[in-house]
């Protein structure tokens, strides 16, 4: 379970994020929606220690990120919105690296490597150099990694950018999957129609403020519109907003 306690964040006189709080719960896909610039990728990298709060906190399994972020890191895997890092490494050092960062052994990180990159159609490549790699690849390469401790909670930043569809059918087929086994899903996404397929609950963010959190059907409420696609009353709330 992932708890945002009134965190805040500003750069200079932008207020990122203002006193957000937000339950991400176990057994649940959770969509965090809105505008670029909305405050997203802000809210997400509080959430996994890259960002420290101005104020606030955030509990991974009850741990905190900002004076317990070791074990609370251990409790998550994090999809960061650019995979154009670690780049002169090859895939297989490369997840080599995040299993001895989570302390996995050796036998059954290469085991959930081998399969995390065959699922993910990448296992032929894991020998070469990550920069030479296209966007797809690393995406792909990167959600093994962040999958390869088999984590409680699982955070993605617009995970589905740049991935064909076989790779984002995966994601999506991965994602139900944790949660049938009660993990939490955190996802950030502008696929709009994605989210309204696959979301038990989403967030919507604009301008550091969380304007909505809730089933589409109880958007639906909130706006008075029966019947009506998440795109249409995520436009319409923004634009109020």
């Amino acid at each position: 379970m992932i708890s945002i306690v009134n965190v805040s964040k500003s750069f200079g006189n932008n207020k990122a994020v203002n006193s957000l709080s937000l339950d991400i719960k176990n057994g649940e896909i959770f969509g965090l929606l809105g505008p670029n610039g909305a405050g997203k990728s802000t809210t997400l990298k509080m959430i996994t220690g890259i960002l420290k709060p101005d104020n606030g906190d955030v509990l991974i399994d009850g741990n905190s990120i900002v004076t317990n972020s070791i074990e609370a890191k251990m409790n998550f895997g994090f999809v960061p919105d650019s995979p154009n890092m670690f780049l002169g490494m090859t895939g297989e050092n490369y997840l080599s690296f995040i299993a001895s960062c989570y302390r996995i052994e050796k036998s059954k990180a290469m085991e959930r490597a081998i399969e995390l990159s065959k699922k993910f159609e990448i296992f032929d490549n894991l020998h070469e150099v990550i920069a030479n790699y296209s966007h797809g690849m690393r995406q792909k390469l990167f959600i093994c990694g962040s999958l390869l401790h088999n984590p409680n909670n699982w955070i993605l930043d617009e995970p589905l950018t740049g991935l064909d569809p076989e790779a984002a059918f995966q994601v999506k087929n991965t994602m139900q999957e944790m949660a049938n086994e009660s993990k939490s899903i955190l996802f950030s996404t502008h696929v709009l129609d994605v989210a309204e397929r696959v979301c038990d609950r989403i967030g919507i963010i604009d301008k550091g403020q969380l304007l909505f959190v809730g089933t589409l059907e109880e958007l639906r409420e909130k706006q008075h519109e029966e019947n009506t696609n998440l795109e249409s009353l995520f436009l319409e709330l923004t634009k109020n907003d």
